[in-house]
This record gives C-alpha cells, structure tokens and sequence, in this order.
C-alpha cells in the first residue's frame, strides 16, 4: 500500500525540478518554470504551501527564503544546480512583489 504512495511522491517531485531557466529569465519566468506545479500559479499552493500573500514564508527574511529555495526543505528539492545568485535573486524579488499584491 505504501509503494503507490512512494510512486506518487516521485512523480510529483520530478513534476516541481524541470531543468534550469535561461541566463536571462525573469523572477516571474523562473518561477513559472520551477515553483508553479508546486505552489502553484498565483502562489497560493497545491501540492505544496502556499508562498504568496499571507502565507507564513511571506513573514520569513530573504534570507530564509533563499536558504530553501537553494537547499530544499522537507520534500522540496534544492535548485542549487538549477539557478545562479542574480536568478536566485529574481526569483526571490518576484515572489516578494508577489506577496506584497
């Protein structure tokens, strides 16, 4: 019973790590690409927590959000391999636009 767990699990891991973005990608392109099947489109979550505006990443330094997105945490995967520091940076920048709303 738990191996059908495990399969789902893999799948949706793979889905959320879809290669790395272009040099020039904006925070809103690299989010789209790397984040959205995840947090989904608008931030509000899906298969994992919602990052937009009221979430408790919203509350969180950049720090912080940074470390995650570089390292993963829980389930999620690192994108250390996927995204240099002025992508890091985009990314990190949109979702905070984001957030704010």
């Amino acid at each position: 019973m738990r191996r059908p767990n495990l399969v789902m699990l893999a799948i949706v891991l793979a889905g959320c790590s879809l290669g790395r973005p272009a040099a020039d990608a904006t925070g809103e392109e690299i989010y789209a690409q790397l984040c959205a099947r995840c947090h989904g489109i608008d931030l509000g979550g899906g298969v994992a927590p919602p990052i937009g505006v009221g979430s408790p990443s919203a509350a969180e330094s950049d720090e912080f959000l940074e470390f995650t997105v570089v390292n993963g945490r829980g389930r999620m995967p690192s994108f250390s391999t996927s995204l240099d520091d002025v992508q890091l940076d985009r990314l990190v920048d949109y979702i905070r636009e984001e957030q704010a709303g």
